[in-house]
């Protein structure tokens, strides 16, 4: 057994005026991304005690020899703690980026500007017209007289009024200042980019390398990205999960599929939010975690959650909203990227996350997800089980998996107690971190289901998860007659 994979389920770092919300469960997951305001090991001793689940490096500012450092550092904090948590390389993915124009110009509304396709350096300039090189030579292919071109986060706008060889002419709509590298959005237009990078498959490498347990791949437009990187990790033998990172119209039209061919979803709502309309963007969420619920996926929302607290002790009000919002909707996971690697105020936010996930939780309906479509004998069994343990008073369920699928049923189903998941997989122990609702433990496994089940409950009780007298639901095999048999018992901690 492993003991050590969890601490007790009430802290002392908890935000204590509310003593309820001290004990409540946490259903919804944490990601925090690692930075230089998370990178010593004080620090990251302060998130995995506050119980952060997942540690995300984004690799469109990390160096192979950072991220090495900073995984072998992750791994050695976390023995130190006595909690393990699981890593996820955020790869960056095809982009379109214009090269470097020297010091910043202010574009004027109405001006024309130029952007080259892979124009050596120097005075490239037509008619008086300012220019930039883009990083991507076939974009004259892909766009058509009419598109909408955003620079710089949606912060300059502009519309297509040529293609002239080697050139796309354009006029500012939006006016704004214009940088170095400046990154590029096109709104509802196809781009033949290629899926994975020579950037990407070197920071894939590492990955392998060291050992990470999901890879969120970045500006996934279809299933065909996804394979790509599946036969990638399956030639490597590696059994790390991907994440399906939407942030383009496109990926929102091939929903169903890229959520059939990935592990989970990632709602990017940074990109998302300059490529669509920003009203959408509500509805885009709501529908996309829906979906994934529906094909039990887990679903990660990211991007703008707590930007204040970058700078800010404390959150806005609208931030507290999007936060309950995202809860309310039952997503897996909550992330924090820009707040957790430059933030003055880390911690604290990893603690406003717990606080308002606790709060909203406590509202959540006893009905099991309807949409999930359960048609086998065993899959009735798992939904019987969480209307069962949610009408028993502190009741819980308890599962053994090698390959999560009970575990991510389960999950799905959004029962209101927690999911006390099993495994003697290390890499799947990781993997289920992601889950809503599920608290994973590696141990070891007997021949004999009892005993497996005995060796269980010692644990839960020796760690203090549960308590004498306390009843959980147990999904199982048994033996009988020297066949094995799927059972649901309902089990005393004794």
């Amino acid at each position: 057994m492993h003991p050590d994979k969890h601490p007790l389920l009430s802290s002392s770092n908890m935000i204590m005026d509310n003593p309820a919300l001290e004990m409540r469960y946490r259903q919804t997951k944490i990601i925090f991304t690692i930075g230089p305001a998370t990178s010593s090991d004080e620090v990251l001793k302060e998130l995995i005690n506050e119980r952060v689940d997942i540690c995300r490096i984004n690799m469109a500012h990390a160096s192979h020899a950072w991220t090495r450092a900073i995984i072998q550092q992750i791994k050695r904090v976390c023995g130190e703690v006595d909690r393990h948590i699981a890593i996820m390389m955020d790869i960056k993915g095809p982009e379109i980026r214009t090269g470097d124009i020297g010091e910043p110009i202010y574009l004027e509304q109405g001006q024309l500007f130029d952007f080259l396709m892979a124009v050596p350096n120097g005075d490239a300039s037509q008619d008086g017209i300012r220019c930039v090189n883009v990083n991507y030579p076939n974009l004259i292919n892909d766009v058509s007289v009419g598109d909408t071109v955003l620079v710089d986060s949606g912060l300059i706008r502009m519309q297509v009024m040529a293609t002239l060889g080697d050139r796309i002419r354009c006029k500012v709509i939006i006016p704004g200042q214009f940088g170095n590298r400046r990154h590029i959005n096109l709104p509802g237009v196809r781009v033949g980019l290629p899926s994975l990078t020579e950037k990407d498959q070197g920071d894939v490498a590492i990955g392998l390398e060291e050992g990470v347990d999901f890879y969120a791949l970045s500006f996934v437009r279809d299933a065909e990205a996804l394979h790509s990187l599946r036969a990638v990790l399956t030639e490597h033998g590696s059994k790390a999960r991907i994440i399906a990172k939407i942030e383009d119209q496109q990926a929102i039209s091939n929903i169903d599929e890229i959520i059939e061919a990935s592990d989970g979803i990632m709602i990017a709502r940074g990109d998302l939010g300059i490529e669509c309309p920003y009203e959408e963007l509500p509805i885009i969420q709501h529908e996309v975690i829906k979906a994934c619920i529906r094909k039990s996926r887990p679903v990660i929302v990211a991007t703008h959650m707590l930007e204040s607290m970058i700078e800010a002790p404390v959150p806005t009000r609208a931030e507290v909203s999007d936060i309950a919002h995202a809860v309310l909707e039952r997503t897996d996971a909550i992330m924090l990227s820009g707040e957790t690697t430059t933030g003055k105020y880390p911690v604290e936010c990893v603690k406003v996350f717990k606080r308002i996930s606790q709060r909203i939780e406590s509202f959540h309906d006893a009905d099991p997800t309807k949409e999930l479509y359960l048609p086998t004998p065993k899959g009735k069994m798992l939904r019987s089980a969480v209307y069962l343990a949610n009408d028993i008073e502190d009741s819980g369920l308890v599962v053994f998996s090698r390959s999560g699928y009970l575990a991510r049923m389960l999950s799905s189903l959004r029962p209101q107690v927690p999911i006390y998941a099993f495994t003697d997989i290390p890499e799947l122990f990781r993997n289920l971190l992601i889950l809503w609702g599920v608290e994973p433990f590696q141990m070891d496994f007997s021949d004999d289901p009892e005993t497996t089940i005995n060796h269980a409950f010692d644990y839960l009780k020796r760690k203090k998860w549960v308590k004498e007298g306390q009843t959980l639901i147990v999904i199982s095999n048994a033996l009988a007659k020297d066949k094995v048999i799927d059972t649901l018992q309902i089990r005393r901690v004794e």
